[in-house]
C-alpha cells in the first residue's frame, strides 16, 4: 500500500485547494483598518483637527489629521502582526493526519491531506477527510457531528475479494470531522475541504467554544471605569473653560485634550497583544497554547500530574530482558541458533499479540526483537482488545490452513496470570520476578498463547485456556532534561505527581531517577476502596499513582481541585479527555496524543517532553509579570498627562498640551506598553517563588497603588517644571517645549522603573531592542520639534537652552532614583508591588 507520491499529493492540493473549510474568524488588513477607524481615540483626533480648522489654524488641522493617519497605521501594523501570530498558531493546532506517502507512513497537517491519500485511522483520531474504507478492525466512529446520533457507528471494510470502497454505503465510509472511538482502519480519501459532507452543510470544525480569559473581564471593568471618569472630567473642562476663558472652540479643544489624556485604550490592546505574543513565545518552546486563559493560569499551577511513558521517558523502547516461566532473567535472543528456542517463541508470540503494523513504541520494540515472521502470510482472524477490567489483548491468527488458530496474548502480568490460572508457587515466583524487573525501571508485560479450532473461537479471551510463555521487560530511558525540570518545578512550589498505568515498582524506579519523591504510592485498586475524604488525606502525601486506569485520573483531578490545588494534568488517550477538560490546565501530547485529547486540553506539547512543561510555566510567569509591569505603567502615565491638561486651566496658566501633543505622546506610549514590556526578560528568581494565588486580580490594590504613586511622582516633577518655568517668566512657547520635554523624560523614567520589580538601576544596561527603537524615535522626534523650524511652529515650541535640557535630565534621573528607593523600601518590608 504505497498511497500517493509527494509530487502527486502536491499537484492535487494545487488543483483542489487545501483540505479546510472557509474561515470566518481571520481578520484581513482591510477589516483591521475598518475596526481601528471606529476607535474613540481616532474620533477625538479628527474632532481636534476639525476644531483647529474652524479656528483657522490650517497647520494644526493638517498635523492632527496626519497624526490620525499615523495612529491608524501603527495600530494596523501591530494588530496585523498579532493576527499573523494567531493564524500561525491556528495552523499549528489544527488536527493531524497519518497518511501513507510513497509507501511510508507520515503524519501531516490535516489541511495538507489530498484526494487519493491513504489515511491510517486509530482510536482517538479525528478523521481528516471523507474516505472509503480499505480495511477495518473493530472500527467504530462517532458521527454525532453530522447526524446528531450519540451512539458510535460500527464500520466495515470491503468484503474479501471486493474492490475497496465498493458498496456498503455509510458503513464502508468515514467522514471528515467524525471521531474514531474504537479500533483501527485504513481508508482512501474521496473528498476534501468544502466538498466533504460537513463542508456541504456549512459546518466548521475549527470553532471550539472557549471561555473569555479572566484578564479580559477584569480589563473590561477597568476600561469602563476609566472611560466614565474621563468623560465626566472632559465635559467639566469644556464647561469650566468656556465659562472662565470664553470661546467654545478653545474649550472643546481643551476637553478633547483631557479626554485623550484619560482614554484607557491601551488596556485592551495590551491584553490582546500580550496573550497573542505570549502564545507565540510559548510555541517556540514546543508548547502550543489552545486557550488564552491557560497563559494566566500557568503561573498559578500548584500540582503537576504527569504520566510516565513518553513524557518523563523518551518513549524509545527496547526489549532489555526476558524471563521464562521459571522467573530467571535472560538476555533477549540475538538471532544465534544456539540460543534458547523458548526465548524466540516468547518474543515472536509477543509480536503476534501486537498490532500487525505497530505504531506504539512498545509494540515496535517487541516486533524488532522478534525479527521477521517465520510463518508465511499469517492471516488475522479475530482481535480481542483491552478492556478496563482486563488489561490484556489477544490476536487470533491463521498461520496455515492445516493448522489450528493461534491465540497470542500479552498484557499486564496480573491480567495474563489470571488468564493462565497459575498455581500458587508459580504465581509467587513470577510476581517476585515482576517486582525485581520493575524495581530496575523496566516495563513488564506477560505473554501467553493458546490454540483452538477456527469455528471454536470464543467471544471473550477470558474463556481461553492460555499457557504462560514468560515475561518481557522493556527499557525506556529517562529523558536527560527531566531531573532538572522536576527540580525547577519543585523549587517553584509546584508538586510533581506521577500517574501511570505501570507496575508500582517500575513507577517508583522511574520516579527516583526523575527526582520525584516516592514517599507514598497509591495503586488503582487501592484508589477504588478510598472514600473522598480518605483520598483527600492520601493526596497530601502521595506523589506516585500506579496501575491507574484513565477513568481514575478524573477522580484524582477532582480531589486535588477540591483540596484547593490548581491542577495541571497531562494525557494522550481518548479516555484522558475528561480529566484534561476537568483540570485547570489540560496538557495533551502532540506527538503520540489523540485528537480528542488535544481538543480537550488547554495546551499541547509538540515534543511530548516534560521539560517543555517547565519552560511553559516559566514563560507563563514571565508573560504575566510583564503584563503587570505594562498595566502599572499605563496607570502611572495617565496621571501626569491628565494633570498637565488640567493644571494650567486651574492655575490660570496658558494651555500647555493640546490634542496634537497628547496624540504624539500616544505614539510613544502605545508601542512602549505593548512591544517594549512584552519583550522584557524574566525576573530573577522567577522559578524560585511560590505559585500566584489563582484568584489574585491583575489590577490588585498593590498594583494600582504602585502605579498611582509613580504617576503622582511624575506629575510632581512636571508640575514643578511648569510652575518654575512660569515663575521664571518663560515665554509661552518656550514653557510648552520645556514642560513637554519634561513629560517625555518622565515617560522614559517610568519605563525604566517598571522594567523590573526588583530595585536595581542595573536594569538600564539590559538590552531591550524594542525599547532602543522607541527611544531612538523619541529623541529624533524631539530633535525635530525643537530645532526644525516648521515642526517648532506646528507644535508651538520655543527654543530650549543647554541649562533647560540639563534640568530636564536631572529631574528625570531624580524621579527614577526616588521610585527605585521606594521599591527597595517596599521590598524590604515585603510590600513590593
Amino acid at each position: 500500500m504505497n498511497g500517493l507520491s509527494e509530487a502527486e499529493a502536491a499537484r492535487r492540493l494545487r488543483r483542489d485547494g487545501f483540505n479546510e473549510l472557509p474561515r470566518g474568524g481571520a481578520r484581513t488588513t482591510l477589516r483591521i483598518a475598518a475596526d481601528v477607524l471606529r476607535e474613540p481615540m481616532l474620533a477625538l483626533l479628527f474632532c481636534g483637527a476639525a476644531a483647529y480648522l474652524l479656528l483657522g489654524d490650517l497647520g494644526e488641522a493638517v498635523l492632527m489629521a496626519a497624526l490620525a493617519v499615523v495612529s491608524v497605521g501603527i495600530t494596523v501594523v501591530q494588530e496585523a502582526r498579532t493576527e499573523r501570530v494567531l493564524e500561525a498558531l491556528r495552523d499549528l493546532t489544527s488536527p493531524r493526519a497519518l497518511v501513507v506517502r510513497d509507501g511510508v507512513r507520515t503524519r501531516i497537517a490535516g489541511r495538507e491531506v489530498a484526494r487519493g491519500d491513504v489515511l491510517v485511522l486509530t482510536e482517538g483520531d479525528r478523521v481528516a477527510a471523507d474516505a472509503v474504507l480499505i480495511e477495518a478492525r473493530d472500527l467504530a466512529v462517532d458521527e454525532s457531528l453530522l447526524t446528531g446520533e450519540s451512539v458510535p457507528v460500527d464500520k466495515e471494510g470491503p468484503a474479501p475479494g471486493a474492490v475497496a470502497g465498493s458498496g456498503g454505503g455509510r458503513a464502508a465510509s468515514v467522514f471528515a470531522g467524525t471521531l474514531v472511538t474504537r479500533g483501527s482502519g485504513v481508508a482512501e480519501v474521496t473528498a476534501t475541504g468544502p466538498r466533504t459532507e460537513i463542508g456541504k452543510i456549512g459546518q466548521s470544525l475549527a470553532t471550539i467554544g472557549t471561555e473569555s480569559p479572566r484578564l479580559t473581564a477584569q480589563t473590561r471593568r477597568v476600561v469602563t471605569a476609566f472611560a466614565v471618569l474621563g468623560a465626566g472630567v472632559a465635559v467639566s473642562v469644556v464647561l469650566l473653560s468656556a465659562a472662565f476663558r470664553g470661546g467654545w472652540l478653545d474649550a472643546i479643544l481643551a476637553g478633547i485634550a483631557v479626554a485623550m489624556a484619560m482614554m484607557p485604550e491601551e488596556f485592551p490592546v495590551v491584553i490582546a497583544v500580550f496573550l497573542a505574543m505570549g502564545a507565540w513565545r510559548i510555541s517556540q518552546a514546543r508548547v502550543l497554547t489552545r486557550r488564552a486563559a491557560a497563559i494566566e493560569t500557568l503561573g498559578s499551577a500548584t500540582v503537576l500530574c504527569t504520566d510516565k511513558t513518553g513524557t518523563l521517558t523518551e518513549n524509545r523502547m527496547r526489549v532489555a530482558e526476558l524471563r521464562l516461566a521459571d522467573g530467571i532473567g535472560r538476555e533477549p535472543p540475538t538471532g544465534d541458533e544456539a540460543s534458547d528456542a523458548r526465548l524466540g517463541e516468547l518474543v515472536r508470540t509477543g509480536a503476534l499479540a501486537s498490532a500487525p503494523e505497530p505504531s506504539d513504541p512498545m509494540e515496535r520494540a517487541i516486533h524488532d526483537a522478534a525479527g521477521p515472521p517465520r510463518d508465511p502470510a499469517p492471516r488475522l482472524v479475530k482481535s480481542y482488545p483491552l478492556r478496563p477490567d482486563l488489561l490484556a489483548m489477544t490476536q487470533a491468527w491463521r498461520l496455515a490452513e492445516d493448522r489450528p488458530v493461534l491465540l497470542a496474548a500479552k498484557g499486564a502480568p496480573e491480567a495474563i496470570f489470571g488468564l493462565c490460572l497459575l498455581d500458587a508457587h508459580a504465581l509467587s515466583t513470577l510476581s517476585e520476578a515482576v517486582e525485581d524487573m520493575g524495581a530496575r525501571g523496566l516495563r513488564v508485560l506477560a505473554v501467553a498463547r493458546a490454540t483452538c479450532a477456527d469455528g471454536d473461537l470464543p467471544d471473550s479471551q477470558d474463556a481461553v485456556g492460555f499457557a504462560l510463555l514468560g515475561l518481557v521487560g522493556l527499557a525506556d530511558p529517562l529523558r536527560p532534561s527531566v531531573p532538572a525540570a522536576v527540580r525547577e518545578c519543585r523549587a517553584a512550589g509546584i508538586r510533581v505527581v506521577m500517574i501511570t498505568g505501570d507496575y508500582p515498582a517500575t513507577a517508583r524506579a522511574i520516579a527516583g531517577q526523575a527526582g520525584i519523591p516516592a514517599a507514598a504510592i497509591v495503586t488503582g485498586d487501592e484508589l477504588e476502596t478510598l472514600s473522598d475524604a480518605d483520598l483527600a488525606a492520601r493526596l497530601r502525601e502521595a506523589t506516585i499513582f500506579a496501575r491507574i486506569m484513565p477513568r481514575q485520573k478524573l477522580r484524582i483531578v477532582e480531589a486535588l481541585k477540591a483540596s484547593g490545588e490548581v491542577v495541571a494534568m497531562t494525557g494522550d488517550g481518548v479516555n484522558d479527555a475528561p480529566s484534561l477538560k476537568a483540570a485547570h490546565i489540560g496538557i495533551a501530547m502532540g506527538g503520540r496524543g489523540s485528537d480528542v485529547a488535544r481538543e480537550a486540553s488547554s495546551i499541547v506539547l509538540l515534543d511530548d517532553d516534560f521539560s517543555s512543561i517547565a519552560k511553559a510555566v516559566r514563560l507563563g510567569r514571565r508573560i504575566y509579570d510583564n503584563l503587570r509591569k505594562a498595566m502599572a505603567f499605563i496607570v502611572a502615565i495617565h496621571i501626569p498627562i491628565a494633570g498637565l491638561a488640567l493644571l494650567p486651566l486651574l492655575a490660570g496658566l496658558p494651555v500647555i498640551l493640546g490634542p496634537v501633543h497628547i496624540a504624539m505622546l500616544e505614539m510613544v506610549i502605545d508601542p512602549v506598553c505593548t512591544l517594549v514590556f512584552e519583550a522584557e526578560e524574566e525576573e530573577d528568581g522567577i522559578m524560585r517563588r511560590p505559585p500566584r494565588p489563582p484568584d489574585a486580580p491583575l489590577f490588585s490594590s498593590g498594583l494600582v497603588a504602585w502605579g498611582g504613586l509613580q504617576g503622582v511622582a511624575a506629575l510632581g516633577l512636571v508640575a514643578t517644571m511648569l510652575f518654575g518655568g512660569a515663575r521664571a517668566d518663560m515665554a509661552v512657547d518656550e514653557l510648552r517645549a520645556f514642560v513637554f520635554c519634561t513629560l517625555m523624560a518622565a515617560v522614559l523614567g517610568l519605563v525604566v522603573v517598571n522594567r523590573s520589580f526588583s530595585p536595581s538601576l542595573a536594569i538600564v544596561t539590559r538590552i531591550n531592542r524594542p525599547l532602543v527603537g522607541v527611544v531612538t524615535a523619541l529623541f529624533g522626534f524631539l530633535a525635530l520639534g525643537l530645532w526644525w523650524q516648521p515642526a517648532r511652529e506646528l507644535l508651538k515650541f520655543g527654543p530650549l537652552h543647554v541649562a533647560d535640557l540639563a534640568m530636564i535630565v536631572a529631574g528625570a534621573a531624580t524621579l527614577v532614583v526616588v521610585l527605585e528607593l521606594v521599591k527597595a523600601l517596599a521590598r524590604a518590608r515585603s510590600l513590593s508591588p
